[in-house]
Protein backbone atom coordinates (compact mmCIF):
# COMPACT_ATOMS: atom_id res chain seq x y z
CA UNK A 1 0.00 0.00 0.00
CA UNK A 2 3.14 2.24 0.77
CA UNK A 3 4.72 1.75 -3.00
CA UNK A 4 0.98 2.61 -4.55
CA UNK A 5 0.62 5.82 -2.38
CA UNK A 6 4.22 6.76 -3.40
CA UNK A 7 3.63 5.97 -7.10
CA UNK A 8 0.41 7.86 -7.02
CA UNK A 9 2.27 10.70 -4.92
CA UNK A 10 5.57 10.85 -7.79
CA UNK A 11 3.12 10.16 -10.61
CA UNK A 12 0.99 13.24 -9.84
CA UNK A 13 4.01 15.63 -8.38
CA UNK A 14 5.43 14.94 -11.85
CA UNK A 15 2.83 15.51 -14.17
CA UNK A 16 1.83 19.02 -12.68
CA UNK A 17 5.19 20.30 -13.13
CA UNK A 18 6.52 21.84 -16.32
CA UNK A 19 7.31 24.91 -18.35
CA UNK A 20 5.52 27.79 -19.74
CA UNK A 21 4.70 26.07 -23.00
CA UNK A 22 2.91 23.05 -20.58
CA UNK A 23 0.86 25.16 -18.58
CA UNK A 24 -0.40 27.52 -22.09
CA UNK A 25 -1.66 23.90 -23.49
CA UNK A 26 -3.26 22.63 -20.56
CA UNK A 27 -4.73 26.30 -19.83
CA UNK A 28 -6.51 26.25 -23.20
CA UNK A 29 -8.09 22.64 -22.77
CA UNK A 30 -9.13 24.03 -19.39
CA UNK A 31 -10.94 26.51 -21.45
CA UNK A 32 -12.67 24.40 -23.79
CA UNK A 33 -13.53 22.19 -21.31
CA UNK A 34 -15.72 24.64 -19.29
CA UNK A 35 -17.45 26.15 -22.84
CA UNK A 36 -18.27 22.11 -22.71
CA UNK A 37 -19.71 22.34 -19.02
CA UNK A 38 -21.70 25.20 -20.42
CA UNK A 39 -23.58 23.77 -23.28
CA UNK A 40 -23.73 20.22 -21.48
CA UNK A 41 -25.59 22.24 -18.68
CA UNK A 42 -28.18 23.64 -21.64
CA UNK A 43 -28.13 20.56 -23.09
CA UNK A 44 -29.34 19.04 -19.75
CA UNK A 45 -32.07 21.22 -19.18
CA UNK A 46 -33.49 22.47 -22.43
CA UNK A 47 -33.40 18.70 -24.17
CA UNK A 48 -31.83 17.74 -27.11
CA UNK A 49 -33.75 20.08 -29.15
CA UNK A 50 -30.89 22.30 -28.76
CA UNK A 51 -28.90 19.90 -31.62
CA UNK A 52 -29.14 20.32 -35.14
CA UNK A 53 -30.28 16.15 -34.43
CA UNK A 54 -34.16 15.24 -35.55
CA UNK A 55 -36.78 12.87 -35.42
CA UNK A 56 -35.49 11.74 -39.13
CA UNK A 57 -31.88 12.31 -37.82
CA UNK A 58 -31.31 11.08 -34.34
CA UNK A 59 -27.32 10.21 -34.56
CA UNK A 60 -25.23 13.30 -35.62
CA UNK A 61 -21.45 14.92 -34.46
CA UNK A 62 -21.89 12.80 -31.48
CA UNK A 63 -22.28 9.48 -32.76
CA UNK A 64 -19.63 10.30 -35.67
CA UNK A 65 -17.12 11.12 -32.91
CA UNK A 66 -17.90 7.67 -31.04
CA UNK A 67 -17.60 5.61 -33.96
CA UNK A 68 -14.64 7.94 -35.22
CA UNK A 69 -12.40 7.46 -31.87
CA UNK A 70 -13.60 3.65 -31.25
CA UNK A 71 -11.01 3.00 -34.42
CA UNK A 72 -8.47 5.07 -32.76
CA UNK A 73 -8.81 2.89 -29.87
CA UNK A 74 -7.82 0.30 -32.06
CA UNK A 75 -5.24 1.36 -33.53
CA UNK A 76 -2.99 1.62 -30.81
CA UNK A 77 -2.82 -2.75 -31.30
CA UNK A 78 -0.55 -1.39 -34.28
CA UNK A 79 1.78 -0.29 -31.72
CA UNK A 80 1.38 -3.69 -29.27
CA UNK A 81 0.96 -5.86 -31.64
CA UNK A 82 4.81 -5.69 -33.43
CA UNK A 83 6.21 -5.29 -30.12
CA UNK A 84 4.88 -8.51 -28.26
CA UNK A 85 3.91 -10.76 -31.09
CA UNK A 86 7.17 -9.85 -33.30
CA UNK A 87 9.63 -8.62 -30.57
CA UNK A 88 10.08 -5.58 -32.62
CA UNK A 89 12.29 -3.37 -30.13
CA UNK A 90 11.53 0.05 -31.34
CA UNK A 91 8.08 -0.65 -30.67
CA UNK A 92 8.36 -2.17 -27.54
CA UNK A 93 9.99 0.66 -25.90
CA UNK A 94 6.97 2.74 -26.83
CA UNK A 95 3.88 0.39 -26.41
CA UNK A 96 3.04 1.35 -23.08
CA UNK A 97 2.36 5.08 -24.98
CA UNK A 98 0.10 3.09 -27.19
CA UNK A 99 -1.70 1.63 -23.83
CA UNK A 100 -2.29 5.22 -22.55
CA UNK A 101 -3.85 6.24 -26.22
CA UNK A 102 -6.28 3.36 -26.08
CA UNK A 103 -7.39 4.16 -22.42
CA UNK A 104 -7.86 8.22 -23.32
CA UNK A 105 -9.96 7.20 -26.81
CA UNK A 106 -12.04 4.94 -24.89
CA UNK A 107 -12.37 7.44 -22.38
CA UNK A 108 -13.57 9.52 -25.07
CA UNK A 109 -16.32 7.42 -26.69
CA UNK A 110 -17.71 7.11 -23.15
CA UNK A 111 -17.93 10.55 -22.84
CA UNK A 112 -19.50 10.76 -26.40
CA UNK A 113 -21.80 7.82 -25.46
CA UNK A 114 -23.18 10.08 -22.33
CA UNK A 115 -23.38 13.13 -24.70
CA UNK A 116 -25.39 11.24 -26.87
CA UNK A 117 -27.79 10.01 -24.76
CA UNK A 118 -29.53 13.46 -23.87
CA UNK A 119 -30.69 12.02 -20.42
CA UNK A 120 -27.55 11.08 -18.41
CA UNK A 121 -30.19 9.99 -15.88
CA UNK A 122 -30.94 6.47 -18.00
CA UNK A 123 -26.95 5.37 -18.47
CA UNK A 124 -27.86 2.55 -15.96
CA UNK A 125 -29.88 1.33 -18.92
CA UNK A 126 -26.60 0.39 -20.52
CA UNK A 127 -25.80 -1.86 -17.17
CA UNK A 128 -26.11 -5.36 -17.83
CA UNK A 129 -28.35 -7.17 -16.38
CA UNK A 130 -30.10 -4.49 -15.46
CA UNK A 131 -30.65 -2.14 -17.96
CA UNK A 132 -32.98 -2.88 -20.88
CA UNK A 133 -30.26 -2.14 -23.29
CA UNK A 134 -27.75 -3.89 -22.01
CA UNK A 135 -28.35 -7.07 -23.99
CA UNK A 136 -30.58 -6.31 -26.48
CA UNK A 137 -29.27 -3.00 -27.93
CA UNK A 138 -26.11 -3.13 -29.95
CA UNK A 139 -25.08 -0.08 -28.39
CA UNK A 140 -25.04 -2.28 -25.01
CA UNK A 141 -23.43 -4.85 -26.13
CA UNK A 142 -20.58 -2.11 -28.23
CA UNK A 143 -20.45 -0.20 -24.65
CA UNK A 144 -19.88 -3.19 -22.68
CA UNK A 145 -16.52 -4.47 -24.89
CA UNK A 146 -15.01 -0.75 -24.78
CA UNK A 147 -15.26 -0.85 -20.80
CA UNK A 148 -13.62 -4.43 -21.44
CA UNK A 149 -10.75 -2.88 -23.45
CA UNK A 150 -10.52 -0.31 -21.09
CA UNK A 151 -9.80 -2.41 -18.35
CA UNK A 152 -7.33 -4.46 -20.38
CA UNK A 153 -5.24 -1.73 -21.45
CA UNK A 154 -5.42 0.43 -17.93
CA UNK A 155 -4.14 -3.12 -16.41
CA UNK A 156 -1.42 -4.04 -19.15
CA UNK A 157 -0.25 -0.21 -19.38
CA UNK A 158 -0.19 0.94 -15.81
CA UNK A 159 1.45 -2.59 -14.52
CA UNK A 160 4.10 -2.16 -16.87
CA UNK A 161 4.99 1.04 -15.36
CA UNK A 162 4.46 0.23 -12.18
CA UNK A 163 7.33 -2.63 -12.68
CA UNK A 164 9.72 0.30 -13.78
CA UNK A 165 8.77 2.26 -11.50
CA UNK A 166 9.20 -0.02 -8.32
CA UNK A 167 12.28 -1.47 -10.51
CA UNK A 168 10.33 -5.19 -10.05
CA UNK A 169 10.60 -7.89 -12.82
CA UNK A 170 7.42 -8.22 -15.31
CA UNK A 171 5.43 -11.45 -14.49
CA UNK A 172 5.18 -12.39 -18.32
CA UNK A 173 2.67 -15.76 -16.92
CA UNK A 174 -0.04 -13.96 -16.39
CA UNK A 175 0.89 -10.35 -18.24
CA UNK A 176 1.60 -11.64 -22.05
CA UNK A 177 -1.46 -13.50 -22.26
CA UNK A 178 -2.86 -10.42 -21.42
CA UNK A 179 -1.43 -8.72 -23.85
CA UNK A 180 -2.66 -11.04 -26.34
CA UNK A 181 -5.88 -11.04 -25.67
CA UNK A 182 -6.59 -6.87 -25.61
CA UNK A 183 -4.67 -7.85 -29.41
CA UNK A 184 -7.98 -9.82 -30.37
CA UNK A 185 -10.30 -7.68 -28.20
CA UNK A 186 -9.03 -4.63 -30.03
CA UNK A 187 -10.36 -6.36 -33.22
CA UNK A 188 -13.88 -6.97 -31.36
CA UNK A 189 -14.36 -3.49 -30.37
CA UNK A 190 -14.33 -1.59 -33.57
CA UNK A 191 -16.13 -4.94 -35.01
CA UNK A 192 -19.18 -4.86 -32.76
CA UNK A 193 -19.11 -0.72 -33.86
CA UNK A 194 -19.57 -1.45 -36.93
CA UNK A 195 -22.33 -4.07 -36.34
CA UNK A 196 -23.81 -1.29 -34.16
CA UNK A 197 -25.16 0.48 -38.16
CA UNK A 198 -24.51 -2.30 -40.36
CA UNK A 199 -27.75 -4.65 -38.44
CA UNK A 200 -30.08 -2.14 -39.73
CA UNK A 201 -32.08 -3.19 -43.06
CA UNK A 202 -33.78 -0.14 -43.10
CA UNK A 203 -30.86 1.66 -43.35
CA UNK A 204 -29.15 0.33 -47.17
CA UNK A 205 -26.26 2.70 -47.03
CA UNK A 206 -25.09 0.46 -43.98
CA UNK A 207 -26.38 -2.47 -43.96
CA UNK A 208 -23.58 -4.59 -45.90
CA UNK A 209 -21.44 -7.09 -44.49
CA UNK A 210 -18.12 -5.02 -46.09
CA UNK A 211 -18.89 -2.28 -43.00
CA UNK A 212 -16.65 -4.59 -40.36
CA UNK A 213 -13.75 -4.64 -42.85
CA UNK A 214 -14.10 -1.00 -43.82
CA UNK A 215 -14.07 -0.31 -40.29
CA UNK A 216 -10.85 -1.86 -39.26
CA UNK A 217 -8.70 -0.49 -42.43
CA UNK A 218 -9.46 3.24 -41.43
CA UNK A 219 -8.75 2.26 -38.43
CA UNK A 220 -5.17 1.26 -38.37
CA UNK A 221 -5.01 4.11 -40.61
CA UNK A 222 -6.12 7.00 -38.79
CA UNK A 223 -4.52 5.77 -35.44
CA UNK A 224 -1.13 5.31 -36.20
CA UNK A 225 -1.49 8.59 -38.06
CA UNK A 226 -2.52 10.02 -34.91
CA UNK A 227 0.36 8.34 -32.94
CA UNK A 228 3.06 9.46 -35.28
CA UNK A 229 2.11 12.88 -34.91
CA UNK A 230 2.20 12.17 -31.16
CA UNK A 231 5.37 10.19 -31.31
CA UNK A 232 6.91 13.59 -33.52
CA UNK A 233 6.09 15.75 -31.04
CA UNK A 234 7.54 13.60 -28.10
CA UNK A 235 10.91 13.30 -29.59
CA UNK A 236 11.07 17.31 -29.86
CA UNK A 237 9.87 18.52 -26.88
CA UNK A 238 11.09 15.79 -24.39
CA UNK A 239 14.42 13.97 -23.79
CA UNK A 240 12.93 10.46 -24.65
CA UNK A 241 13.70 9.25 -27.80
CA UNK A 242 11.32 7.05 -30.30
CA UNK A 243 13.26 4.86 -32.07
CA UNK A 244 13.21 6.02 -36.26
CA UNK A 245 12.36 2.54 -37.09
CA UNK A 246 9.06 2.53 -34.88
CA UNK A 247 8.02 5.56 -36.75
CA UNK A 248 8.68 3.95 -40.26
CA UNK A 249 6.66 0.54 -39.15
CA UNK A 250 3.46 2.70 -38.61
CA UNK A 251 4.38 4.82 -41.87
CA UNK A 252 4.02 1.69 -43.40
CA UNK A 253 0.83 0.62 -41.92
CA UNK A 254 -0.69 3.87 -42.56
CA UNK A 255 0.04 3.73 -46.23
CA UNK A 256 -1.60 0.07 -46.50
CA UNK A 257 -4.27 0.65 -44.78
CA UNK A 258 -5.21 3.53 -46.04
CA UNK A 259 -5.19 2.25 -49.70
CA UNK A 260 -7.43 -0.63 -48.57
CA UNK A 261 -9.90 1.87 -47.22
CA UNK A 262 -9.80 4.16 -50.40
CA UNK A 263 -10.09 0.33 -52.68
CA UNK A 264 -12.73 -0.21 -50.64
CA UNK A 265 -14.70 3.00 -50.63
CA UNK A 266 -14.50 3.27 -54.46
CA UNK A 267 -15.66 -0.43 -54.84
CA UNK A 268 -18.92 0.51 -52.46
CA UNK A 269 -19.14 3.65 -55.16
CA UNK A 270 -18.97 1.49 -58.12
CA UNK A 271 -21.69 -1.54 -56.98
CA UNK A 272 -24.01 1.29 -55.32
CA UNK A 273 -24.05 3.64 -58.23
CA UNK A 274 -24.07 1.32 -61.09
CA UNK A 275 -27.32 0.08 -61.04
CA UNK A 276 -28.49 3.46 -58.97
CA UNK A 277 -31.50 1.86 -57.44
CA UNK A 278 -33.33 3.65 -54.38
CA UNK A 279 -31.16 2.00 -52.38
CA UNK A 280 -27.85 4.09 -53.47
CA UNK A 281 -29.73 7.76 -52.50
CA UNK A 282 -27.58 7.86 -49.30
CA UNK A 283 -24.52 7.92 -50.65
CA UNK A 284 -25.77 9.98 -54.02
CA UNK A 285 -27.28 11.96 -51.80
CA UNK A 286 -23.50 12.57 -50.20
CA UNK A 287 -21.63 12.51 -53.69
CA UNK A 288 -23.84 14.96 -55.49
CA UNK A 289 -26.73 16.18 -53.34
CA UNK A 290 -30.42 15.03 -53.80
CA UNK A 291 -33.73 17.41 -54.73
CA UNK A 292 -31.22 19.97 -54.43
CA UNK A 293 -29.69 19.37 -51.41
CA UNK A 294 -25.85 19.42 -50.99
CA UNK A 295 -25.03 20.63 -47.53
CA UNK A 296 -22.78 17.27 -47.20
CA UNK A 297 -21.33 17.29 -50.69
CA UNK A 298 -18.74 19.50 -49.60
CA UNK A 299 -17.77 16.85 -46.63
CA UNK A 300 -17.09 13.72 -48.94
CA UNK A 301 -15.25 15.31 -51.57
CA UNK A 302 -13.03 16.99 -49.13
CA UNK A 303 -12.32 13.08 -47.62
CA UNK A 304 -11.68 11.60 -51.03
CA UNK A 305 -8.94 14.65 -51.44
CA UNK A 306 -7.56 14.17 -48.43
CA UNK A 307 -7.22 10.58 -48.00
CA UNK A 308 -6.58 10.38 -51.90
CA UNK A 309 -3.73 12.94 -51.27
CA UNK A 310 -2.19 11.36 -48.11
CA UNK A 311 -1.85 8.31 -50.03
CA UNK A 312 0.25 9.44 -52.67
CA UNK A 313 2.19 11.59 -50.69
CA UNK A 314 2.80 8.66 -48.43
CA UNK A 315 4.21 6.34 -51.60
CA UNK A 316 6.49 9.66 -52.23
CA UNK A 317 10.01 8.55 -50.02
CA UNK A 318 10.47 12.35 -49.89
CA UNK A 319 7.61 12.32 -47.44
CA UNK A 320 7.55 9.24 -46.27
CA UNK A 321 11.75 9.48 -44.86
CA UNK A 322 11.43 13.00 -43.80
CA UNK A 323 10.16 13.28 -40.20
CA UNK A 324 9.50 17.00 -41.00
CA UNK A 325 7.05 16.58 -44.24
CA UNK A 326 5.54 13.33 -42.62
CA UNK A 327 3.44 15.29 -40.42
CA UNK A 328 1.39 16.43 -43.58
CA UNK A 329 0.47 13.43 -44.91
CA UNK A 330 -0.73 12.51 -41.51
CA UNK A 331 -2.74 15.25 -40.40
CA UNK A 332 -4.37 14.79 -44.03
CA UNK A 333 -5.27 11.09 -43.37
CA UNK A 334 -6.51 11.53 -39.86
CA UNK A 335 -8.69 14.51 -41.02
CA UNK A 336 -10.16 13.05 -43.89
CA UNK A 337 -10.87 9.45 -42.26
CA UNK A 338 -12.41 11.88 -39.04
CA UNK A 339 -14.66 12.91 -42.21
CA UNK A 340 -15.37 9.70 -43.38
CA UNK A 341 -16.29 7.63 -40.93
CA UNK A 342 -18.25 10.78 -39.44
CA UNK A 343 -20.08 13.06 -41.57
CA UNK A 344 -19.32 11.10 -44.61
CA UNK A 345 -20.91 7.62 -43.15
CA UNK A 346 -23.04 8.44 -40.38
CA UNK A 347 -25.23 11.45 -41.42
CA UNK A 348 -26.12 10.25 -44.85
CA UNK A 349 -27.00 6.99 -43.91
CA UNK A 350 -29.94 8.49 -42.27
CA UNK A 351 -31.24 10.18 -45.75
CA UNK A 352 -33.56 9.63 -46.97
CA UNK A 353 -35.32 8.13 -44.42
CA UNK A 354 -36.72 4.59 -44.64
CA UNK A 355 -40.25 6.37 -45.79
CA UNK A 356 -38.64 8.53 -48.40
CA UNK A 357 -38.68 11.72 -46.38
CA UNK A 358 -34.98 13.89 -47.47
CA UNK A 359 -34.26 16.30 -44.49
CA UNK A 360 -30.54 17.45 -43.60
CA UNK A 361 -28.38 17.71 -41.01
CA UNK A 362 -26.07 20.10 -39.38
CA UNK A 363 -24.18 20.07 -36.28
CA UNK A 364 -25.27 23.37 -34.15
CA UNK A 365 -22.64 25.70 -31.77
CA UNK A 366 -23.89 23.11 -28.99
CA UNK A 367 -22.81 19.99 -30.62
CA UNK A 368 -19.69 21.51 -32.30
CA UNK A 369 -18.23 23.09 -28.32
CA UNK A 370 -19.62 20.09 -26.76
CA UNK A 371 -17.61 17.93 -29.04
CA UNK A 372 -14.50 20.10 -29.02
CA UNK A 373 -14.75 20.18 -25.28
CA UNK A 374 -14.95 16.32 -24.99
CA UNK A 375 -12.04 16.44 -27.60
CA UNK A 376 -10.03 19.07 -25.32
CA UNK A 377 -10.89 16.52 -21.73
CA UNK A 378 -9.19 13.41 -24.15
CA UNK A 379 -6.46 15.37 -25.11
CA UNK A 380 -5.71 16.57 -20.99
CA UNK A 381 -5.93 12.81 -20.40
CA UNK A 382 -3.31 11.81 -22.91
CA UNK A 383 -1.36 14.60 -21.92
CA UNK A 384 -1.55 13.76 -17.94
CA UNK A 385 -0.93 9.67 -18.94
CA UNK A 386 2.14 10.44 -21.25
CA UNK A 387 4.04 12.60 -19.33
CA UNK A 388 3.41 10.42 -16.09
CA UNK A 389 4.14 7.13 -18.63
CA UNK A 390 7.76 9.19 -20.11
CA UNK A 391 8.73 10.36 -16.78
CA UNK A 392 8.61 6.38 -15.37
CA UNK A 393 10.86 5.10 -18.48
CA UNK A 394 12.99 7.99 -18.16
CA UNK A 395 13.95 7.03 -14.66
CA UNK A 396 12.68 10.36 -13.11
CA UNK A 397 9.73 8.64 -11.26
CA UNK A 398 11.39 5.60 -9.56
CA UNK A 399 10.47 4.39 -5.89
CA UNK A 400 12.74 5.67 -3.59
CA UNK A 401 13.81 8.30 -5.18
CA UNK A 402 13.23 12.56 -5.61
CA UNK A 403 10.84 12.46 -9.18
CA UNK A 404 12.50 15.09 -10.87
CA UNK A 405 10.88 18.22 -12.31
CA UNK A 406 9.72 18.01 -15.49
CA UNK A 407 11.04 20.70 -18.73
Amino acid sequence: MQQLISFATDYSRYVLKGGTKFYTWMGSLGVLMLGMLYVFYLQNTEGLIVTGMTSQIHDGLYFANLVFLVGVAAGAVTIVFPAYAYHHEGMHKVAVLGEMLAITAVIMVMMFVFAHMGRPDRLWHMIPPWGIYSFSSMLGWDVMVLNGYLILNFVCGFYYLWCKYTGNPINNKWFLPLVYVAIVWALSIHTVTAFLISTMPSRPMWFHSMMPIRFITTAFAAGPALIILIFLIIRKNTKFWVDDSAIKLLTTIVTWCLGIAIFLTLSEVVVELYARTEHANGLYYLMFGLHGLTRLVPWFWSAVALMVGAFILFLMPSFRNDFKKLVIPCVMAFTGIWIEKGMGLIVPGFIPSPIGEVTEYYPSFVEVLLSLGIWAFGFFILTILLKGAIGILLGEIKYGGQAAAAK
